[in-house]
């Protein structure tokens, strides 16, 4: 990793509502964590804020969640971080208001391999993040969530050296705490040599199902381990929120009176209120 000893302060648009950048990030898949950027998103567009998601997971499942169709993906992450474009022009508005998404395509599969060498290739998405809220496609964006592959490769590692905080979904399962070990091992590598700033946002504990006594411990486990960095909100399991994306909605669009589009609900509260901010007028 470089060194980068003066990071460049994050502002937004609207000086009363500071951007604020969030990497949605674990390198085990099947914990919850695009999911959780879908309906984060989602969400915190819901209750009044402005959001942009980012797509960095070649796969693009963020994308297609948010209904967007591989065809209209001309301008996607992999052209922006490989400076082809801006990422204004990757910006594409979904079917809840106040909520845009850059998409990615598998192109981002040989990005890594391109940026190698690049003196710059730790930094892509944070000089790209540059101006994000104030003018152009983004002017007036409040959160982004940028949606990490499931590996901590160059994709995971420019978006931590470009956010304020990591949020991490964790699944209530018997390995959930290895993997989080590991991840917090890279935060404090990234902090000490290309971030200063960055922060552990939160841990949210995903597919919580009460009936399994395994949840249960799991959950008694972070707790003790990680105190008050766990959000008291749990995402449940709930076959609403697993069958959204084949339809292309979030689940708040799905079907908004189940259990999983209210705990995310939820979710986006708590975390404006113990980052002090108070919701704005839908």
């Amino acid at each position: 990793m470089t060194s980068d000893p003066t990071p460049v302060p994050t502002t937004g648009g609207n000086p009363d509502r500071p951007l604020r950048i969030l990497a949605l990030a674990n390198q085990k898949g099947g914990v919850g964590k695009t999911t959780t950027a879908i309906n984060l998103g989602t969400a915190l567009a819901a209750i009044g804020e402005s959001v942009l998601v980012i797509d960095l997971d070649p796969q693009g499942n963020a994308s297609t969640g948010l209904g967007i169709d591989r065809r209209q993906r001309k301008v996607s992450t992999y052209h922006v971080l490989a400076g082809e474009a801006s990422l204004g022009q990757a910006c594409i508005p979904t079917a809840v208001p106040r909520l845009m998404v850059a998409p990615s395509t598998m192109d981002l599969l040989g990005l890594e391999l391109e940026m190698a060498s690049a003196p710059d290739r730790a930094h892509r998405l944070r000089n790209v993040l540059k101006g994000v809220g104030e003018t152009g496609a983004t002017a007036g964006v409040t959160y982004v969530l940028i949606d990490c592959p499931p590996s901590l490769n160059l994709l995971t590692i420019n978006a931590l050296a470009a956010s304020d905080a990591v949020l991490v979904p964790l699944q209530c399962e018997f390995f959930a705490l290895e993997g989080l070990s590991q991840l917090l091992r890279t935060v404090e590598q990234v902090r000490g040599a290309l971030n200063s700033r960055l922060t552990i946002q939160g841990i949210v504990l995903t597919m919580f199902d009460p009936r399994n006594n395994l949840s249960a411990q799991v959950v008694a486990d972070v707790r003790s381990f990680m105190g008050e960095k766990v959000y008291e909100t749990m995402i449940p399991r709930n076959v609403r929120v697993s069958e959204a994306p084949s339809h292309g909605k979030p689940v708040l669009l799905y079907d908004l009176k189940c259990a999983g589009s209210q705990a995310y609900l939820r979710l986006a509260s708590e975390i404006i209120q113990r980052e002090g901010r108070l919701p704005v007028a839908a």
